[in-house]
């Protein structure tokens, strides 16, 4: 009898330390459920303000390149000067440029190499205002310029440090040259402007950033 009465005790203090250990689980599961639940909102808070201010910033670069869009003035020498905001943020959206080829405005952080550079394929607009920005002279040809003119004009700019060359269809006149805020057509390779705008802009006073690299950046 008493055996009896002590074997049901032992279980039913068995049953309890089981539920016991079962309660304790479920207490612990619930701990790490609200815990990560905790983690997880805090997460998506970070991720949502980092995302609001990413699409803020992409959103304000678009509208300072639109901001910039001025209007250029040209002097007596034939060279035409941007009169308007040029942005100089690092930005990794597509900036749409007021001018083309472009004089200036938020570029990408790579910039094109321009130490006497010669390139035959279209430029990335936003590295190639990079190499501006550094005191560079980019020259632009269309396809309606004459071959000798361009093979002239790239045997000047690779015996010219701080210049880069490359093709450019979408620009309105055969040949042009480009600094930062300036820009001029010019009729041939022969044209004493192009001298003249090498030896005025070739890291001029219009650099923002004048003595920066115009290598170790990017190359076709």
């Amino acid at each position: 009898m008493g055996s009896a009465k002590n074997s049901t005790s032992a279980a039913r203090k068995a049953r309890i330390e089981e539920m016991r250990r079962a309660e304790q689980a479920r207490e612990r599961r619930s701990r790490v459920l609200v815990v990560t639940a905790g983690v997880v909102a805090v997460a998506g808070l970070v991720a949502g303000t980092v995302f609001l201010v990413q699409s803020q910033s992409d959103d304000e670069s678009s509208t300072d390149a639109k901001a910039a869009a001025g209007k250029f003035v040209t002097g007596s020498d034939g060279v035409k000067t941007w009169k308007g905001t040029l942005g100089r943020t690092h930005v990794t959206k597509t900036v749409t440029y007021p001018a083309e080829p472009p004089v200036g405005g938020d570029h990408h952080r790579a910039w094109m190499n321009c130490d006497g550079d010669v390139y035959t394929k279209a430029l990335n607009n936003m590295n190639a205002v990079h190499s501006l920005e550094h005191g560079a002279v980019w020259v632009t040809y269309t396809s309606k310029a004459p071959k000798a003119d361009v093979e002239a004009l790239a045997a000047k700019v690779e015996k010219t440090p701080y210049t880069f060359m490359s093709p450019d269809d979408e620009q309105a006149d055969p040949i042009m040259l480009t600094a930062w805020g300036h820009q001029r057509t010019v009729t041939g390779a022969s044209d004493p402007n192009v001298d003249t705008f090498l030896e005025k802009f070739v890291q001029g006073e219009q650099t923002p950033e004048r003595g920066a690299a115009c290598t170790g950046g990017l190359s076709q």
